[in-house]
């Protein structure tokens, strides 16, 4: 056999099997939000691992369509629980500014600002909530974008500044991701 014959056939055997998009699957936590996909590790996360990990979010969404920052949020969430990382030893916040803030209002506020499109993100801040997590947005974002509190969603709290909330939980022991 001619070598030229052996190299792709070699080539095709010992090439990564990748399964792109369709690898994804529901979370074992929040289920409805956050695909992972389930990774062969090397680096290994210690047992009894805390995280207390902050988001930073300010690009809105498109209107109608998730947050990525949030759905970022909840597959924190989920692949650190199917590795073993028990959900009551994740900690996470989520501090919201700029444009972001009008994600995280009612449907009332959302509609009248996206033409009357129903605001996709209330059921996944719901679900983020129920876990524990800390949404946060920042009081002078909000003000710039005529959001007030009664307009937020149940689960989000107002903060002085996105800049305030991130120092505060900075001195919780919130580390910042950077994604």
């Amino acid at each position: 056999m001619k070598l030229a014959a052996i190299i792709p056939a070699f080539a095709l055997v010992s090439a990564p099997a990748y399964a792109g998009p369709e690898a994804f699957h529901p979370g074992p936590v929040i289920e409805d939000f956050g695909p992972i996909a389930t990774v062969d590790i090397e680096m290994a996360i210690p047992e009894g691992s805390e995280f207390r990990v902050a988001f930073d979010v300010s690009g809105e969404a498109d209107a109608g369509e998730l947050n990525r920052t949030l759905v970022s949020a909840a597959r924190f969430i989920n692949m650190h629980a199917e590795a073993g990382v028990d959900p009551a030893d994740i900690h996470i916040a989520v501090v919201v500014h700029g444009s972001a803030s009008r994600d995280m209002t009612v449907q009332g506020f959302y509609g009248d600002v996206h033409d009357g499109t129903e605001n996709a993100n209330a059921a996944l801040i719901e679900a983020l909530s129920a876990q524990g997590v800390e949404v946060y947005v920042c009081g002078q974002s909000a003000a710039y974008y005529d959001v007030t509190n009664d307009v937020l969603l149940p689960g989000v709290t107002m903060a002085l500044s996105a800049m305030s909330a991130h120092a505060l939980l900075q001195q919780d022991g919130y580390t910042l991701n950077p994604f």
